[in-house]
């Protein structure tokens, strides 16, 4: 992709645009992870250089956001929803958010091998190489696989979080990893079966234009019966606990219950009611994951405190 455009860096650029180009929402979910990650690792890091390291990683986030837009710039254009981002719009060229991506990326990896380790430093780059090269430019127009292999690059930051501490991974946070993985499908696919016309007119082969909007009840469905399992399994790892345990029982509940309904509606039920069910599912699915990574840190206090859960795989083995 190329963008012939003249690189002005002048006052009509507001930092407002530039701060857009991060993504934020999507910047604020890697921020948490990553912290979350962090702190229920095994070990201590100085406060400063912990705080540091997740403003590095969330950096690196918002560079992956910038050259997202970049490359996508066309497509946003014609999506309702992402006309107004800052380059469709003509707010920011082309080549001036490129080399904005660009910098930030190479300057949060490089601060990262500082602050924390290289490993950290080396994941950070791969999971920025991965969300840009791999998910933007390579699936998301040519499979409707791309959101759940995409859907890794949203996964990775709580491994970093706990690569900053170890300078490895472990089970636990490979389980972490696998809770985002395998969330994020029936999380966005909630989202194109009420958007889907977006996707229509950019010619994105989400799953809801390929094989639709049924087959997507299915398949959300499907997975959120796997992210069950998932989501349980993390409950008896070191960095689960009793909050946790009690937090993905009610959550996995409500999402099975939600999944399931959605699978029994027809598109025509669906758009009577103006998506209402769909809707509420997603905005569930945002509840889901956010308490979810709050209920270890829960856990994680009370290690903490020493409330008696120190051999909690033990306990409940």
């Amino acid at each position: 992709m190329s963008d012939t455009t003249t690189i002005d860096y002048g006052q009509d650029s507001q930092f407002e645009d530039y701060f857009a180009l991060l993504k934020p929402r999507v910047m604020s979910l890697v921020v948490f992870t990553a912290a979350v990650g962090l702190l229920v690792a095994p070990g201590h890091k100085d406060p400063v250089i912990a705080f540091a390291s997740i403003l590095f990683v969330a950096i690196g986030g918002g560079a992956s956001g910038a050259l997202n837009m970049w490359w996508d710039a066309d497509i946003d254009a014609v999506m309702k929803r992402t006309q107004g981002r800052p380059i469709p719009s003509g707010r920011i060229s082309g080549q001036n958010a490129l080399l904005f991506g660009l910098w930030l990326s190479v300057a949060s990896v490089g601060m990262l091998a500082i602050t924390a380790n290289f490993f950290a430093a080396g994941f950070l780059a791969f999971t920025i190489f991965f969300y840009v090269v791999i998910y933007t430019m390579g699936l998301k127009r040519r499979t409707p696989q791309n959101i759940v292999i995409g859907g890794a690059a949203g996964a990775f930051p709580p491994m970093i979080g706990w690569a900053i501490v170890t300078g490895g991974i472990s089970i636990e946070s490979l389980l972490m990893f696998a809770l985002i993985f395998v969330w994020t499908p029936p999380h966005f696919w909630a989202l194109s079966l009420f958007i889907n016309d977006d996707f229509t007119k950019a010619k994105v082969p989400m799953l809801t234009v390929t094989h639709g909007k049924q087959a997507t009840r299915r398949y959300i469905l499907g997975y959120t019966v796997l992210l069950t399992f998932v989501s349980l399994a993390l409950a008896f790892t070191s960095i689960g606990g009793p909050v946790y345990l009690a937090t993905a029982l009610m959550l996995n509940a409500m999402f099975l219950r939600g999944a399931w309904g959605l699978f029994k509606r027809t598109e025509a039920q669906a758009e009577k009611h103006h998506y209402v069910a769909e809707r509420k599912f997603f905005k569930l699915s945002l509840l889901y994951l956010a308490l979810h990574f709050t209920a270890l840190l829960g856990d994680a206090a009370l290690r903490a405190l020493d409330l008696g859960l120190a051999n909690w795989p033990v306990m409940v083995g």
